[in-house]
Order: structure tokens, then C-alpha cells, then sequence
């Protein structure tokens, strides 16, 4: 019976880890034990240079969920994996996760999939001083005072006249100053 097991690996390899998991499985005739590997990932907004970007990243890294049917051929093809240092599980016994876990795992990538709830990445913070990109204050040098991740905006203090003025932009509006 196939369960979901997690295994560990260096981190940044999880995906040459699957590959080279199923590659080896195929060759040595033992494809039909390995149901599914994942890596899981999630998909992220992130600013850069004022533009919004999509990007796939690793939720769990270093770590790839496997459902497979346990046995010492397995075993030993997944410990002997270059760049797997072993399983999830109690003194390097591999410990299957329930069916439950994997399915909550699963159902919640679905929901984010049918429902984007995007996580944003900007590359300033609160104290930077940032350039405004467009906009009535375009090239405008400002510092930022706070960052609202839900509405995606930035409140920056620019000055005008000789005095501080408080503007809110969004974030792909601004970057950071050099």
C-alpha cells in the first residue's frame, strides 16, 4: 500500500532529487512502487525594479513528499539518491505522514490556485529611501514609512516645498533609490 513519505534533501536540489528518483526507479524496474514525488511549491508576487513578477517557490525547502509503497529497494534507492541525506522520521526510520496531512497539504495548493492569494516580496523596507517611479511625483527621492502588504502599497515621505509629505503609492510605483 502506497503512503506519503517525506524525504530530505540539500536544499536548492529537491527538483534534480524527483528526477533522479524516478530515473533510477525506471531503470532498475521499480516505477510501479513510486505513485507520485512532489516538491511542493507555491506561486509568489514579488516587486522588482518596480514591475510585479510571478514566481515559483519552494514552500518546504528541502524537503520532497513521496508516495510510494515502502520496501528495502525503495528504501535504498532513496537513501543512496545523490543529494538525499534521508527520511522524516524517528532515528532515520522512515515515518509515513498520514493521508489526512498529504490531503491538507494538497487542498490548500488548490484553494490558493482557485483562489490567488499572493504573497509580495518587495526589495525595500521601512527606513529606505526609495525612487518614485511614476506618477505626479515621478523622480521624486522619498523614504519609506510604512508598508501595507494586503492593499500592496507603500507610504512614502517625499519632500515638497521643503517640507515632508506623506504619499501612498503602490508598491510596483517605487524602487529602491541607489
Amino acid at each position: 500500500m502506497a503512503r506519503w513519505y517525506i524525504i530530505h534533501a540539500y536544499s536548492g536540489f529537491e527538483n534534480k532529487v524527483r528526477d533522479s528518483i524516478m530515473a533510477e526507479a525506471e531503470r532498475i524496474g521499480l516505477a510501479q512502487l513510486i505513485e507520485q514525488i512532489e516538491v511542493p511549491t507555491e506561486t509568489v508576487t514579488e516587486v522588482k525594479r518596480g514591475k510585479k513578477v510571478q514566481v515559483e517557490r519552494k514552500n518546504m525547502p528541502g524537503y520532497v513528499l513521496a508516495k510510494l509503497t515502502m520496501n528495502d529497494d525503495i528504501y535504498h534507492l532513496i537513501k543512496n539518491t545523490p543529494k538525499v541525506t534521508g527520511f522524516l522520521g524517528s532515528m532515520g526510520k522512515p515515518q509515513p505522514i498520514s493521508e489526512s496531512e498529504a490531503q491538507r497539504f494538497f487542498s490548500s495548493r488548490e484553494e490558493a490556485a482557485t483562489q490567488p492569494r499572493h504573497k509580495v516580496n518587495v526589495d525595500y523596507e521601512i527606513g529606505d529611501s526609495v525612487k518614485v517611479m511614476s506618477g505626479p511625483f515621478a523622480s521624486f527621492i522619498g523614504t519609506v514609512e510604512e508598508l501595507d502588504f494586503e492593499k500592496s502599497r507603500v507610504k512614502v515621505s517625499v519632500s515638497i516645498f521643503g517640507r515632508a509629505t506623506p504619499v501612498e503609492l503602490d508598491f510596483e510605483e517605487v524602487e529602491l533609490s541607489k
